[in-house]
């Protein structure tokens, strides 16, 4: 295995960080953050060879772009992940047997997080924030279109370590090839967990292949649906942020699903998204309504391929229901368990919403843009889980832990 020498660097790294005090990784992560703003100029220029590389109009080429003030956000991320409680150590149930036994069940890192991602190189900041301060070394796995980027920002890292006499292997980043992501995928023994970062078919490969256990981070096809008891001017933001604010991103609104006593209101959701040129694949009634108030550049006709689709970019589809049910089943159908919305003065629509979509992030009134660890409180987060089993919905430091027993006695020893 060509990195199986690289990986043992690594896993030497991460039993080391057991040693590693609260105090120290949070000086080596608030160091780190004022380090991302004195060499954004450097961070930059090495970005800037990665989008040389990039069609401008490629959906990946936001996520790909560094600027100063994202590298800012970056940093003052970090800095909320620095100042946030250890999760190493904390005692999740603790209990004295019959026998004298005390038995505690604290929390632990798992040891070694793999991350594969594409063109994001904010993940290597984020998820190596998230990792230390769980106690966990990374091994990192960016795509070839943000090569760059990402040496640039682990070398960054690894100055910093270096200066707190911290392993440099605590985080590591493979070489951007093929043959390197399938033998990551085989590391057992060396990686605890893989969790993947990018589109549908990254995911199922990884998904498909590791013989290590993996979070999915699922595809963001959002939806919201504007219920009969909506209200028009709040549905008209709510549906204008989700789908402009970053329409790259994974929590970005896909389908605005319209209750058909609503139709007229679509003027008032017409006018802000024309004004952005959002691309608007509509349903045949929402379409008849559309036409005369909506540029006919920006207006086709939607087909089954356009629902269920994450666009990634200023595209959206319309749907119209004739009953709530109806809106329930369209987004149970296309869903991929991410963010899903409803907006409604309804108090009974809305409890029934919450409890018959099956999604990591229920919104009542909200733009579904508020899908993140940031958001949440969290202070980052390394992927937005869609699946069930440990994790769902933004993984912050928590979910970056699991727990062992600690059993105390004194000579006790058990009957046959």
């Amino acid at each position: 295995m060509k990195i199986e020498k690289q990986l043992q660097y690594v896993l030497e790294a991460s039993r080391k960080l057991n040693l590693v005090e609260g105090q120290t990784v949070k000086g080596i992560l608030l160091e780190l953050a004022n380090q991302a703003r004195e060499n954004y100029e450097f961070i930059l220029s090495e970005n800037k060879k990665d989008l040389e590389r990039m069609d401008a109009a490629d959906p990946k080429y936001d996520r790909l772009k560094l600027t100063k003030s994202r590298i800012e956000g970056i940093a003052y991320d970090i800095e909320n992940v620095a100042n946030l409680p250890n999760p190493v150590g904390k005692i999740l149930k603790e209990d004295v047997r019959p026998n004298g036994l005390k038995i505690t069940k604290i929390s632990v890192p798992f040891g070694v997080i793999g991350i594969i991602y594409e063109a994001r190189p904010n993940v290597t900041f984020d998820v190596f924030a998230l990792c230390l301060k769980s106690g966990n070394a990374c091994v990192l796995k960016g795509g070839s279109d943000a090569i760059d980027s990402n040496t640039a920002i682990v070398s960054v890292i690894q100055k910093v370590l270096k200066k707190f006499n911290i392993d440099e292997n605590t985080v590591s980043l493979l070489p951007a090839g093929r043959e390197e992501t399938n033998e990551m995928l085989r590391a057992h023994g060396y990686i605890d967990l893989i969790i993947p970062r990018g589109s549908q078919s990254l995911i199922d490969f990884v998904r498909g292949n590791s013989r290590i256990p993996v979070i999915e981070t699922g595809a963001g096809i959002c939806h919201t649906y504007f219920d009969e008891f909506g209200d028009a001017e709040k549905g008209a933001e709510i549906v204008f942020n989700a789908k402009t604010r970053r329409p790259s991103v994974c929590n970005a609104l896909d389908c605005l699903i319209i209750h058909q006593s609503r139709l007229r209101e679509l003027p008032v959701f017409a006018k802000k998204l024309a004004a952005e040129n959002v691309v608007i694949y509509a349903d045949e009634k929402s379409f008849h309504t559309f036409q005369g108030i909506y540029p006919e550049n920006l207006l086709l006709a939607a087909n089954e391929e356009s629902f269920g689709t994450e666009f990634l970019s200023l595209k959206m589809a319309v749907k119209t229901v004739v009953s709530f049910d109806e809106a329930i089943e369209h987004i149970n159908k296309y869903s991929s368990k991410h963010s899903e919305a409803i907006v409604s003065e309804s108090t009974d629509n809305i409890q029934k919403f919450r409890k018959m979509v099956d999604a990591a992030a229920v919104y009542s009134n909200v733009s579904t843009a508020f899908t993140d660890g940031a958001q949440f409180g969290l202070g980052a987060e390394i992927g937005i889980s869609t699946q069930k089993l440990h994790a769902r919905g933004p993984m912050a430091l928590e979910e970056l832990t699991s727990y062992k027993w600690i059993v105390e006695g004194d000579g006790q020893v058990r009957s046959k």
